[in-house]
């Protein structure tokens, strides 16, 4: 065995050495997990191997070694632990505190449906696990707070699911680089296309499947009756679990559109716009009593079909939120305009870039990356963990972006402009809007700093 292979014992060695901010200096190195013989590896566990979480966990198995996996959903779990690339040695959990106590297991991915994230984050963490966990991380505005301070504490690293900051040809970092540069002019405004979201519902709960943990699977959010339509794939519709269009595509375009726009350790400072629902809210909702389970709505979908919001920010710059046309982002200033997917980045100012701005933008993008070359999101992750060092997406910026997002859902849900100070993170002369930053937790699943 090479000598400059990491053995996991150096691997544990080294975990003390993280800086406790997100500004610290970053460092390459290349893939080396394939290569390396089993052995030599960090171990890993994934919580939530449903959807993304399962392709997640597949993924970072070709970085770690496999072996355990929790889901409070038996049937997924055992299909997940059933990967032949597993070898028969991941040991199924119902509990994911079970496998934060193995001592075995240094990493573990999370992809559980959104409400779960923050809680089981913060959980591994204090269990001394790094933690790769899929967008969105958070469910309120002070859940990221939380998160911030125990990753600041626990030394350990956080990397969040937001591969648009690493792959997709590098299209979406040239995108930030030519925002940031001044090319496209001084005053800015990025738009955000995300698509709508859908209506259904009012639906009959049933019983749920003898597979599910029902109970557990609800977690910190109201006791409800089952239904299908709340749970798995469909999560992310209900207002209690998620945050619709604005936390599902919201948290990867509005996180490049911040970033473009340079805000990524703040946010804007006022929010307002307009958006229809799904036909489920009483006459007099209440958002603060709904979210403590105190008023109930219709059996359906409830998360915004179709909106329009703008978020100001101190120096002038705007961003558009909508629901569509054209899913991506727009950067639009005095001096041209640019538009940026995951399929094709265009416009005038990429049109007459010169063989030298080119060289150029490449350069400012492997900057941008930290002195790093963009790639395979999951291997960056794995290559961070090596030299203990924070990654490009980290959850102080991410906390940033799920903030904005959240802003854009509170505004629309209380029908009316919304003033924010970045500095502090709460709102200004608004106390209903403040006491929106959270919502009571169902014991016994409150999230404990």
């Amino acid at each position: 065995m090479s000598q400059s292979k990491p053995t996991r014992r150096d691997f544990l060695k080294t975990t003390a050495g993280v800086a406790a901010a997100g500004s610290v200096p970053y460092v390459w190195t290349s893939s080396y997990a394939k290569a390396q013989d089993k052995n030599d590896r960090p171990n890993m566990a994934s919580i939530g191997v449903g959807g993304m979480g399962g392709g997640d966990g597949r993924r970072a198995s070709g970085f770690a070694n496999m072996l355990a996996c929790a889901d409070v959903d038996r049937g997924r779990a055992e299909r997940f632990a059933g990967d032949a690339r597993f070898g028969g040695k991941c040991e199924i959990y119902g509990d994911y505190h079970k496998v934060l106590d193995r001592k075995d297991v240094d990493v573990v991915t999370i992809g559980t449906p959104d409400h779960w994230h923050s809680k089981i984050v913060i959980d591994a963490l204090k269990a001394g696990k790094d933690v790769q966990c899929q967008k969105p991380l958070t469910l309120t505005i002070d859940e990221g707070k939380q998160i911030c301070k125990v990753v600041k504490s626990s030394g350990k690293i956080l990397h969040i699911g937001t591969q648009q900051r690493s792959e997709n040809r590098s299209m979406f970092l040239k995108a930030v680089v030519l925002a940031m540069s001044g090319r496209l002019g001084n005053k800015l405004t990025a738009t955000c296309s995300i698509g709508g979201g859908p209506a259904g519902g009012p639906w009959e709960p049933s019983d749920p499947p003898a597979q599910l943990d029902w109970d557990f699977w609800l977690g910190q959010t109201p006791k409800v009756p089952y239904t299908a339509q709340r749970c798995h794939g469909n999560f992310r519709w209900w207002f209690e679990y998620s945050g619709g269009k604005m936390t599902d595509w919201g948290a990867h375009h509005i996180d490049i559109a911040q970033w473009g726009l340079g805000y990524t350790d703040s946010g804007p400072v006022e929010i307002e716009g307009t958006a229809k629902f799904p036909d489920v809210y009483p006459a007099d909702f209440s958002p603060v009593k709904f979210f403590a389970g105190e008023q109930e709505l219709k059996n359906g979908y409830n998360t915004a079909t179709e909106f329009k919001i703008t978020a100001t920010y101190k120096n002038g710059n705007k961003m558009i939120v909508q629901h569509g046309p054209d899913n991506g982002v727009w950067f639009e200033g005095e001096k041209g305009r640019i538009f940026v997917n995951r399929g094709k980045l265009t416009g005038k100012p990429i049109e007459d870039l010169t063989a030298a701005d080119n060289e150029w933008l490449d350069k400012e993008v492997v900057k941008l990356y930290l002195g790093m070359q963009p790639g395979d999101h999951m291997r960056h992750f794995f290559d961070c963990l090596k030299q203990r060092k924070f990654t490009i997406s980290d959850p102080f910026t991410h906390h940033r972006t799920m903030t904005t997002c959240h802003l854009c859902n509170l505004a629309i849900l209380l029908k009316r402009k919304l003033r924010w100070d970045p500095a502090k993170e709460d709102f200004i002369g608004d106390d209903e809007a403040s006491a929106l930053r959270s919502r009571p937790q169902r014991a016994p699943y409150q999230i404990e700093v």
